[in-house]
């Protein structure tokens, strides 16, 4: 008797059970929730963009930035996020084939990670599209970070400041070359604790030959155009650091969201009420988690 238990252990199991015991992706449901959750991404952020919480500003020199507009438009972003990778999620979650050999725990762990897999595919697909959409449209300055060929664009609004005259009429043919020179020198000292002192004489040179001010005012003039581009720039740099952690943070947001949506797509799918699985995160009066 204890030999053919034994040998009934050692038998080999029904090739059957092997595959409902082995964990797949079932992508069908994966590709639908990507394609839904990319979709209406897009969607809201264009809706966002309409109402003027874009994730980067329509202006050549970053007039309208400030931190206040960057963290409307990563709140924007995180509400996005949360709603297309929970969709997704859910969705996949949702239409995924259901497991009856698997225990409640490992069904919603299925479910979760089928939920991050959409997460994932979604954000390959948006990061397609904007590498797409950039391709496409007219390359623009990195404005954060000002170069010889973004600088003059960046403080266009300083340079005709600096170099506005009623007495000399601009010249088509000098005056490029004496803004770009002008716009290098003070791009070199943004960010610095001042400019190098045989560049600001020069500037102040410039200025005083184009505009025919005296020494007094075209150095009072520079030492102000130099203060405003630097909290032009400043504000620009402060701007792209609180977007750049929204992103972030939305993305990881999202992440849960994904997860949170394929585990509680799948309770629908097996018939179960979604609010049991929430009430597992419930915190009660002794603010222990259950």
């Amino acid at each position: 008797m204890v030999e053919q238990i034994h040998r009934a252990d050692l038998s080999p199991r029904d090739p059957t059970d092997l595959k409902q015991q082995t964990f797949v992706l079932h992508w069908s449901p994966i590709v639908a929730g990507a394609v839904v959750a990319a979709g209406l991404s897009f969607v809201l952020l264009s809706f966002g963009s309409a109402i003027g919480l874009a994730a980067a500003s329509a202006s050549s020199s970053w007039r309208d930035t400030s931190s206040a507009l960057a963290l409307l438009g990563g709140l924007w972003l995180l509400l996005t996020s949360l709603a297309s990778f929970g969709l997704g999620g859910y969705l996949a979650g949702h239409l995924r084939a259901p497991w009856n050999d698997a225990t409640p725990h490992e069904v919603e762990l299925r479910d979760g990670i089928h939920g991050l897999v959409v997460w994932g595919i979604a954000i390959i697909i948006g990061a397609f599209l904007t590498f797409a959409a950039t391709r496409t449209a007219a390359p623009r300055p990195d404005l954060t970070t000002p170069t010889a060929a973004s600088a003059e664009p960046l403080l266009a609004f300083e340079l005709d400041r600096l170099f506005r005259s009623d007495d000399k009429p601009a010249d088509p043919n000098s005056d490029p070359q004496i803004r770009a020179q002008a716009a290098r020198i003070i791009s070199s000292g943004l960010g610095h604790s001042a400019i190098a002192a045989e560049d600001r004489a020069y500037l102040m040179q410039l200025v005083k030959t184009r505009t025919g001010l005296p020494a007094p005012e075209a150095e009072s003039r520079v030492d102000r155009t130099i203060a405003q581009a630097n909290e032009a720039v400043s504000r620009a740099r402060h701007a792209a650091v609180i977007l750049a952690f929204m992103v972030g943070a939305s993305l990881m947001m999202g992440a849960a969201a994904a997860w949170l949506g394929g585990a509680s797509g799948g309770q629908h799918r097996d018939g179960s009420i979604v609010h049991h699985f929430w009430r597992r995160w419930d915190v009660d009066r002794m603010f222990f988690i259950r």
